[in-house]
């Protein structure tokens, strides 16, 4: 089969968030099933000079946005063993950052429409378009609308994954004609009319082929009003073509056998290397060298989907405990200026890093013996599932991929590889952290979660074996889905 994956960031080139990680980790091992996939992305501003002088233009063409017609380059770069193709036009993709701009609409449908346009004229033609996110819903969308029309285009079958339901690339009704060139009759409620305006991700649900979400719990969770972001009754409409398969992590990247960024690199056979680990992060961040307090980490956008607020609402109590707290995330002013302050309020036990660096994450998960993650939602998460490898214990509520891959101790048992809660309260949260850290107390106990945590397989490898069912399935149908 041939998969075209469209996304709009990959790791290593540029990455906000996990979606990066997905499209860098899934093609690989699609690859080792045989699949020929490749992965298409806007070429940006940000993107590494290294990468940037091996890419050769393979096409040049005009691509219509509404009335207007726009340059588009397709450059391709081997790496890894996989061939990406960058849509290059600096006008829309120049920019310091890769979204949050005012025209992400009218950016973000030149990459769609780019997308279709430049199959005929690179040296490859998917039997599957794979999109993710809203960023490139309105392909899947326009090639049933416009596309199949093309004899070409016809048997082209979709799958569109949705890594986050809560950003949707909602539009004035507008951009309807002045973007995509779409009459009137699209504006419908079966179509792509969302309150008023238009969504991509709406569009992307309405015409794909399949619809995937990145947890089985999530895929649950989406169909209901709570989380289902006024898009719960489609999804409900659709729910014999959705899906939920967990993410996975890079297995070779996140290893602390053999680890680059650690001081010290480790295995479960020889976990006590990890408190060295633990010191060098003590003495990083200037906190006391006490091996015997636990620190709990949290690595994070600071935002309230993360549970930011039931953080906030107990941190007193939680530092009336004996731990060191370190925080590395940056995200909203409130929550910023919060952990400023409570670094300043409680030196010894408290630290908080504002901003990202991928090497120090590293170290933090090395040097952690908890992470907490209380998400009000996670789609899959990719947090928790790292600090495991690194014998980090996730202290997480029970909701989307936290709840498929962390199972809660069971001291009678001897089952579990972390602690959950269910209820997004702050003194389930709390109360959940100190059964935690009574666990952590008894080195018996302790020592079986660790083991229970760094031996859970989460490789892509279960993962693709599914997208791979997935992609047989459709391409053995008939014919596509008609709405």
């Amino acid at each position: 089969m041939k998969v075209l994956f469209v996304v709009s960031e990959c790791v290593p080139f540029v990455k906000s968030g996990g979606l990066a990680d997905v499209a860098g980790s899934l093609p690989k091992e699609m690859k080792k099933l045989g699949t020929d996939i490749r992965v298409i992305l806007p070429k940006y501003q940000s993107i590494n000079e290294e990468y940037k002088v091996k890419m050769k233009k393979t096409a040049e063409i005009s691509v219509p946005v509404g009335w207007r017609n726009q340059y588009c380059g397709i450059e391709e770069l081997q790496f890894e063993g996989i061939t990406y193709y960058f849509v290059d036009n600096e006008y829309y993709f120049f920019r310091e950052n890769l979204y949050g701009y005012f025209d992400d609409g009218e950016r973000f449908a030149y990459f769609n429409r780019a997308v279709l346009d430049c199959l005929g004229l690179i040296d490859f033609f998917p039997d599957i378009i794979h999109c993710h996110d809203w960023h490139t819903g309105m392909i899947l969308f326009l090639l049933k609308s416009q596309y199949q029309a093309i004899e070409s285009y016809k048997d082209i079958r979709t799958v569109f994954t949705i890594h986050n339901l809560k950003f949707q690339g909602v539009m004035p009704r507008e951009a309807l004609q002045d973007l995509f060139g779409l009459s009137n009759q699209y504006f419908h409620i079966d179509h792509l009319e969302f309150y008023g305006q238009i969504s991509f991700m709406k569009g992307a649900i309405v015409a794909a082929d399949k619809i995937t979400t990145v947890s089985p719990t999530y895929k649950q969770e989406i169909q209901m009003e709570h989380y289902g972001e006024r898009l719960h009754g489609l999804l409900l409409k659709r729910k014999n073509d959705l899906e939920g398969i967990i993410n996975g992590i890079d297995a070779a990247l996140y290893d602390p056998k053999n680890d680059p960024c650690l001081l010290e690199r480790y295995n479960l056979e020889a976990i006590e290397r990890k408190q060295e680990n633990k010191r060098y992060i003590q003495e990083k961040f200037g906190l006391p060298t006490h091996m015997n307090t636990p620190i709990v980490a949290m690595i994070t956008r600071l935002t309230e989907q993360k549970g930011l607020d039931l953080v906030r609402g107990v941190f007193q109590e939680l530092m009336s405990e004996n731990i060191q707290m370190i925080i590395l995330g940056t995200g909203d002013a409130q929550f910023e200026q919060f952990f400023r302050e409570m670094e300043w309020a409680y030196p010894e036990k408290c630290r908080a890093y504002i901003g990202f660096d991928e090497e120090l994450a590293h170290q933090l998960y090395a040097g952690a013996d908890l992470f907490l993650m209380p998400s009000k939602f996670e789609p899959c998460g990719l947090g928790q599932m790292i600090a495991m490898k690194y014998g980090a214990i996730p202290v997480v509520r029970e909701t989307g991929g936290l709840n498929d891959t962390v199972q809660s101790f069971n001291e009678l048992t001897g089952e579990g590889n972390g602690f959950t809660f269910s209820h997004f309260n702050a003194h389930d949260m709390l109360f959940t952290v100190q059964k935690a850290l009574r666990f952590y107390r008894n080195e018996l106990y302790w020592k079986n979660i660790v083991r229970n945590a760094m031996t859970a397989d989460f490789s892509w490898a279960q993962s693709a074996e599914k997208y791979n069912d997935l992609y047989s399935e459709i391409v053995s149908r008939s014919e596509s889905h008609v709405f």
